[in-house]
């Protein structure tokens, strides 16, 4: 019953468990085969890209399809068939069977070869051009390697190659290459050259070469791979130097690779630079504990030069494995395709290269969803049996099983896309497992947008746990994506059970912004103290709505008040904001100081008023403020300076009103500053004030040296030092004369600089006049006598006459000039005289 159940398995092959990836896929090649193999055993196949030619036990050769569904079927012999050979054209077959016969036809011609042996032929081999009539050539294997060629009038012709080590197992022909296996070894013959190049002797001779045969294969036309027991050796034809040569054949055989299996071959094929090995396996039984046949393994190994490295390793459930020997199991291969046919008595298997959809397969069996998602991304061209969404939506369900929410939620962008409904359905998804939060920050906003309903499910997870995740929400998205209305109300409902929540409260007037009552919002911003309720103002231009509430937004924040009510005067004009001001001065004053600064004529009818304020809020601002401006009542403010005692103020007044006199006694008495009288006496510059200064100073020696050390460049200091009193003891006198001596002396050597300065300039700007007047002047028919107002030169140019020209550039006749009344020779242009531009001494002269 166990054998029973082993043959009618359907699994291919038993993966590794590990984690590394199977490089293979296996399938039973079913449909005719299955029948053929119902009643019938298989004994050996070839393969050709367009069809397969399967030899059984019974005698018969069946051509299949890739599919395994009879297409042709021949009766060759009752006896089993031990080898088929095809050409490369896939149009001539050569079978040898068990009771000596061998048959090489045409599959589409009447070509035909008969021949019966007296012993049975273990293989035949067509040459692989055998469709060309040059090379009508083919092998046979039994005691006698022999071959044969159509000659004169189509007879075949036979010739031996090789006798006398036993029955020929296995040949492969290639190109110009025979290679086949004896009981002694493998042999390669050149059919150029006709000559034997090699002779490879198996490794193990105590294995019967029936039971265990040689496995044959070529790589390429120079490449030959043997496998014999569990020896596998990789042979590389090469060309011998013509000084080598002498009498050897004019190719030789490298071994480049040999490695031991660790099982029986019983087959092998190339796969790009690596090998697949189909071994023979047995094993010691667990309950019997004896040893029995096991499932054979297909193997793919990375040669080197001693030893190989394994890529993968599968174990393969062929029916009746367990009564397989080694020399029951064959593999053949398609190069085109990398197809890969294992062959048994009773099962024939497909492995071929694992494909992107099988790899995207494997990925997802082992939960390895992100790089399934990834791979499929990657080959979206070429995957036909996944999609790229379906990998994306079992991804973000495993994440979800997993407990993941966050990633689940992120990878809803990237997988979900555009697709609304998806969307949607995920949405409630993550509502039924409680997990809302997990998924807002990631919902779409624009392109595509979701049913309000979703937003809104969402604000009200929000709303009834988390009121700040709220605020971010509203915050975040805009306010089109829901009902406005549905979500105030919720709000409202909110405030009932907390009115003092401020992030209620501030996501209430976001909400009222978007549903643009910005009356309501600026209510509840000014209560908050918001920092953004200037913005609101700005963008939404609510100047109307502030008109009653400049005092609450001085109050949150009186400099951008201020600003903003300055830069929109237009909007609320000044004496709105001072009437509303009226009954906090303090901000009146913050206002109306802004405003003065940014222009001292605006506010000019609120300058008395600012006098008051100045005085109350802002003294330091109070004389600047007095100077600038041109507005302001010096008698109120004289008055109020008065009151207060503000003596620097008062003293700047009364020299604005030309009290000069009082303002300097104001500073000697109540400031007992000499610095500051004295600058104050620089700046009025009147010779009075030095009087009276000097007078209130005469008996107080400070203020004497305070004035000795400043006044000696205003006043002439000796009128100070003549009215110091004898024996009067005066701080640093010495120091102070020394000064006086020192500033005495600068201004002599300044005034010596600037007298040669001015000597210098005079010569320069002398000679500068004099090459001038002695440049010629140009006298033309334009010019007008000054005097007669007659043009200068006459119209007959033969008669005679004189013109003067002075310098100035004004012209006389010479008739027509004033006689002089001065001694002097030199005369002068009266016109300039007159008007007082300088006499214009020196003048050119013209006669004829």
């Amino acid at each position: 019953q166990e054998t029973r159940s082993n043959e009618e398995s359907t699994d291919e092959s038993e993966e590794d468990e590990s984690e590394e990836e199977p490089k293979l896929k296996y399938e039973r090649l079913s449909n005719g085969v299955t029948e053929i193999l119902q009643k019938d055993a298989a004994s050996c196949m070839t393969v050709h890209e367009k069809f397969l030619a399967l030899g059984t036990h019974y005698g018969k050769v069946y051509l299949l399809d890739v599919q395994g569904n009879i297409t042709q079927k021949f009766d060759v012999s009752p006896v089993k068939i031990n080898q088929i050979s095809l050409d490369e054209s896939g149009e001539h077959m050569g079978v040898c069977s068990e009771d000596g016969k061998v048959q090489v036809f045409g599959l589409y011609s009447a070509e035909e070869f008969h021949e019966t042996f007296d012993c049975p032929i273990k293989i035949v081999a067509v040459h692989p051009h055998f469709v060309r009539s040059h090379f009508k050539q083919f092998v046979t294997g039994g005691k006698k390697l022999l071959l044969y060629e159509r000659g004169w009038m189509n007879r075949w012709k036979p010739s031996v190659l090789h006798e006398g080590e036993g029955n020929i197992r296995n040949v492969k022909w290639r190109g110009h290459l025979i290679a086949w296996a004896n009981n002694m070894g493998v042999k390669i013959l050149d059919m150029i050259s006709k000559q034997r190049i090699t002779n490879v002797p198996r490794d193990d001779i105590s294995l019967r070469p029936d039971m265990y045969p040689c496995s044959l294969c070529w790589k390429d036309n120079l490449t030959l791979i043997i496998g014999w027991g569990n020896s596998v050796k990789i042979c590389s034809v090469k060309e011998r130097h013509a000084s080598e040569m002498r009498d050897l054949p004019n190719r030789y055989v490298e071994i480049v690779f040999q490695f031991d299996t660790e099982f029986y071959i019983s087959g092998l094929a190339p796969i790009c630079d690596h090998l697949v090995i189909l071994s023979y396996v047995k094993e010691i039984s667990e309950k019997t504990e004896v040893e029995c046949c096991a499932r054979p393994r297909l193997d793919i190994v990375q040669p080197l030069p001693e030893s190989c490295e394994e890529i993968s390793s599968d174990a393969l459930t062929v029916r009746g494995f367990q009564e397989n020997e080694c020399r029951d199991y064959h593999l053949e291969y398609s190069e085109g395709e990398s197809l890969f046919y294992i062959i048994s008595p009773r099962d024939v298997v497909v492995a071929k290269e694992r494909d992107q959809d099988d790899h995207i397969d494997w990925l997802l069996e082992k939960k390895k969803y992100e790089e399934a998602l990834m791979a499929a991304e990657i080959s979206q061209k070429t995957i036909k049996k996944h999609k790229i969404l379906d990998i994306g939506l079992a991804y973000i369900n495993h994440l979800v099983e997993k407990g993941e929410y966050d990633l689940a939620a992120r990878k809803c962008q990237k997988i979900l896309g555009k697709n609304t409904e998806l969307w949607e359905f995920e949405v409630y998804k993550f509502k039924e497992i409680g997990q809302l939060k997990a998924i807002s920050p990631y919902l779409p906003r624009r392109d595509p947008v979701l049913k309000p309903l979703i937003y809104e499910m969402v604000l009200h997870e929000f709303l009834e746990s988390d009121y700040e995740g709220f605020a971010t929400l509203i915050k975040e998205w805009p306010g089109d994506l829901y009902n406005n209305t549905i979500i105030v109300q919720a709000v409202v409902d909110h405030l009932k059970k907390d009115p003092q929540n401020r992030t209620l409260l501030r996501t209430l007037a976001e909400l009222y912004t978007y549903d643009q009552r910005y009356g309501r919002a600026l209510e509840i911003y000014l209560t908050l103290r918001h920092k953004d309720v200037f913005q609101l103002i700005h963008k939404h231009n609510l100047f109307s709505s502030i008109r009653d509430k400049i005092v609450l937004l001085m109050d949150f924040d009186s400099e951008k008040a201020v600003d903003m009510l300055l830069d929109n005067e237009d909007k609320i004009s000044i004496d709105r904001v001072v009437e509303e001001l009226e009954n906090r001065p303090e901000l009146q004053h913050v206002y109306l100081h802004k405003l003065f600064k940014r222009d001292h004529h605006k506010g000019q009818r609120y300058h008395e008023k600012q006098i008051s304020l100045y005085a109350e809020y802002d003294r330091p601002n109070l004389l600047p403020f007095l100077r600038d401006s041109t507005h302001c009542p010096l008698e109120k403010a004289l008055e109020i300076c008065q009151q207060r005692n503000f003596v620097e103020e008062t003293v700047y007044l009364l020299s604005r009103m030309g009290n000069s006199r009082s303002a300097l006694k104001m500073i000697m008495e109540e400031l007992q500053d000499v610095d500051k009288a004295i600058e104050f006496a620089k700046e009025q510059d009147d010779g009075e004030l030095w009087e009276d200064l000097i007078l209130y100073s005469i008996d107080k020696p400070p203020f004497i040296t305070g004035l000795l050390n400043n006044i000696g460049t205003h006043v002439d200091p000796i009128l100070l030092i003549h009215r110091i009193k004898e024996g009067m003891e005066i701080p640093n006198l010495r120091d102070s004369l020394v000064k006086i001596l020192q500033d005495y002396n600068l201004q002599i050597l300044l005034r010596e600089g600037c007298k040669k300065i001015l000597v210098a300039d005079s010569l320069s700007l002398l000679k500068k006049m004099h090459r001038t007047q002695m440049k010629g002047v140009l006298v033309d028919e334009e010019n007008i006598c000054e005097s007669c107002l007659s043009p200068i030169l006459p119209s007959d140019a033969s008669k005679s006459f004189s013109v003067v020209v002075f310098h100035c550039r004004h012209m006389f006749h010479r008739e027509c000039l004033p006689v002089s009344n001065t001694v002097s020779s030199v005369q002068f242009c009266n016109i300039c005289s007159a008007k007082h531009r300088g006499p214009g001494s020196a003048l050119l002269e013209m006669k004829k």
